[in-house]
């Protein structure tokens, strides 16, 4: 009996947050896995390893990541001052809200190359659609190159 290989779309939201290539959802963004190398943690690969799609699309393509990882940290921030809210509880008569400031920097910090990271995977998301025709080689090339600037930003 033969078996059948069965090709799906990997999920959007995985492949995000696993720093997947947008165009084919399987290879990886970037070179080290591990995002608390901070020497590496930030190389990315010029093109995906699977698909061959240009993950850096013209100068300055990811000074739009900025925003992402602001909204992110919002987002995170907001996420535990519930929690923070619901579990502890907050008040104005002791120091229970410093605390949670407190914890809530600390956690910030911890978590920035991972941001840094998930923000990249998120802003080329919008930019590079994910393709059924992948192993048929359709990428999308840069418009603009400048290899003298490459890897300034």
């Amino acid at each position: 009996m033969c078996a059948t290989v069965k090709d799906e779309k990997p999920n959007l939201i995985l492949s995000v947050l696993r720093c997947k290539c947008p165009r084919c959802r399987r290879g990886d963004m970037f070179r080290e896995k591990n995002p608390y190398k901070l020497k590496t943690f930030m190389k990315m690969n010029e093109r995906c390893p699977v698909c061959g799609q240009p993950l850096d699309m013209e100068p300055g393509f990811y000074f739009g990541t900025n925003m992402v990882s602001y909204a992110l940290a919002v987002l995170f921030s907001a996420l535990t001052l519930v929690l923070w809210a619901l579990t502890i509880g907050l008040s104005t008569t002791d120091s229970r809200f410093f605390w949670w400031m407190g914890i809530n920097a600390a956690l910030l910090v911890l978590l920035q190359p991972v941001l840094m990271r998930l923000s990249r995977a998120v802003w080329i998301v919008f930019f590079i659609p994910y393709s059924a025709n992948w192993k048929e080689g359709d990428v999308i090339e840069p418009e603009r190159v400048n290899k003298e600037q490459a890897g300034n930003w």
